[in-house]
């Protein structure tokens, strides 16, 4: 039977799905910050970075992390700084600061021009690996964009709802578990809402200049973007395909995983052979 949890009942009460165990594991100093990442899969696949949302951590890939590895993807897992087993100095947050922490644990594994890597990104995460694309394209085959603005006017009216707050309430004892400042949590909420509220700001120009294959990844009951966002940034990134999830929202790989696990490998599997096909006839 598929794994369902559209109301995130089970997400609150029991957390992610456990990460498999990996030897490959530790952290990456970047400015002011230690940054927590683990690599999962074969050393020889091609390589796929799982960046998150915010106020989560990179073990809210439990549905996904186990499916790329066993399609034959080398899988780089990361907390964003100040997020699970990632500290932060007093620093804003930024995404483009989050974008320079990704390179510098890129930069750390080897996986420079030579060995580009797919992003998939969730929310804040999402935004990240967008940002990382535009500044550095030469590191990046393709983006995964799932449920994100580029642009204030792309976010709806925050309106609480009992599957926000169950994911809400999950965060926080995870924050307590994981974070190396277990009693901040209420600073690191205010702090990344901050970013949120007014990052990011990527004019249409901006996003004409991806140069990179992306797919934007919209669901049917998103929570905080608004659908013609997304059909925007569809529209104006450059080959962009848009992906729609039906039935879910803005916390569907936890929700239905199958569904986006789909979604997912289907995009990276065909960005993957367009890029073997061009790496054989440059």
């Amino acid at each position: 039977m598929e794994f369902h949890d559209d109301e995130l009942v089970r997400f609150e009460a029991e957390g992610p799905r456990p990460l498999p165990a990996t030897g490959l594991q530790g952290y990456v100093e970047n400015a002011g910050a230690r940054i927590w990442y683990a690599s999962h899969g074969s050393g020889s696949g091609p390589a796929v970075i799982l960046l998150h949302g915010g106020l989560g951590h990179s073990g809210n890939w439990g549905h996904q992390l186990p499916a790329l590895v066993d399609n034959g993807y080398r899988v780089v897992a990361i907390d964003s700084r100040g997020h699970g087993r990632s500290t932060r100095d007093a620093q804003p947050y930024s995404y483009e600061l989050m974008a320079a922490d990704v390179l510098a644990v890129m930069d750390a594994l080897h996986l420079d021009n030579l060995n580009k890597a797919h992003l998939v990104g969730w929310s804040d995460g999402a935004c990240t690996a967008l940002l990382l694309a535009g500044r550095a394209p030469e590191r990046v085959t393709s983006v995964f964009f799932f449920a994100c603005n580029m642009d204030p006017s792309g976010a709806k009216q925050f309106e609480p709802t009992p599957v926000i707050n169950r994911c809400f309430s999950r965060h926080t004892r995870d924050y307590a578990e994981l974070s190396a400042t277990p009693d901040q949590f209420q600073n690191f909420v205010e702090a990344v809402g901050l970013m949120q509220r007014t990052q990011p700001n990527y004019s249409a120009q901006d996003l004409a200049g991806i140069t990179v294959p992306v797919a934007i990844v919209h669901s049917e009951h998103d929570e905080f973007i608004k659908r013609d966002h997304a059909e925007y940034l569809a529209q104006n990134i450059p080959g962009a395909e848009f992906v729609f999830l039906e039935g879910v929202s803005h916390f569907a790989p936890l929700q239905r995983p199958a569904q986006f696990n789909a979604a997912m490998l289907s995009f990276l599997g065909g960005t993957e052979s367009r890029h073997n096909k061009t790496l054989l006839c440059p």
